[in-house]
């Protein structure tokens, strides 16, 4: 057997090897998953009236088919028209959301940066220790939801979603700059991580939302492929980093093997 299809190869990027079951993305018993309308899976649909009518459809959503590629419980913490903002300050604790989990997946941007507007800030408007310092930014209140959920669980696994670029000239440099920015974050918290699918995912443009979309919003298909994207993300990130997820099922139980040196 080749045990190289378990390992990361020199060249590989994260989305060239694209697993049906998400490969490793399935050691973890249960996820919590933070977004806004892409992770509620929002579909649209016109009314008698001819409006356009949003409506969060969770079984169709990608945590949820997450959840069926891969046997992990998929905890869908996510709302349309969520920002990083409200889900800090009423959403998480209006809904008792702060719950405990292995890993937790974030998906938000969207919402704070173009519709909004709030001010982006950037990593460094992040206090881990001090939360209560960081400014009100979308990253000052992302900073705050990874503080919270650390103290929930200092040794959860965080995976930080990236916006997918849109192919549009004025938000495309925006999205790209808010990614690196969120690679610094994870450099101020433990076993934190990128799925950066602003620079390694599809663009989300006119062309792909005419077989993936349904108006704006991804379709069935849409939502299926962005699971398949993610999950294999974070197969790649394991496979990348083998020994941070060595002791994954100690995780909230206090057990540690004193072979694994991080």
């Amino acid at each position: 057997m080749n045990l190289d299809l378990f390992t990361v190869t020199p060249e590989e990027k994260p989305l060239d090897s694209l697993k049906g079951t998400c490969g490793f993305a399935g050691i973890f018993k249960e996820i919590g998953i933070i977004g806004d309308s892409l992770s509620s899976g929002e579909f649209e649909y016109h009314d008698k009236d001819d409006n356009i009518v949003y409506h969060d459809m969770y079984e169709y959503s990608w945590p949820a088919v997450l959840e069926r590629l891969t046997g992990t419980v998929c905890h869908n913490y996510s709302r349309g028209g969520m920002s990083a903002k409200e889900f800090y300050e009423s959403w998480a604790e209006q809904n008792d959301f702060w719950q405990w989990n292995q890993a937790y997946i974030i998906a938000l941007g969207n919402n704070d940066v173009f519709v909004l507007e709030h001010p982006v800030g950037s990593a460094a408007d992040i206090h881990p220790e001090h939360p209560e310092d960081n400014p009100d930014t979308f990253f000052g209140n992302m900073g705050r939801i990874v503080s919270k959920l650390k103290k929930i669980e200092k040794d959860a696994r965080i995976f930080l979603v990236s916006m997918q670029r849109r192919g549009e000239e004025m938000g495309d440099p925006i999205i790209c700059s808010i990614a690196e920015e969120m690679k610094k974050m994870c450099q101020l918290f433990s076993f934190t991580y990128l799925i950066d699918m602003s620079n390694d995912g599809p663009v989300y443009d006119e062309e792909m939302r005419k077989t993936f979309a349904l108006g704006f919003h991804p379709n069935a298909m849409g939502y299926y492929s962005y699971a398949v994207m993610i999950g294999n993300y974070i197969d790649y990130i394991i496979r990348k980093n083998p020994k941070d997820f060595f002791e994954v099922p100690f995780i909230g139980k206090g057990y540690k093997n004193k072979d694994v040196i991080y």
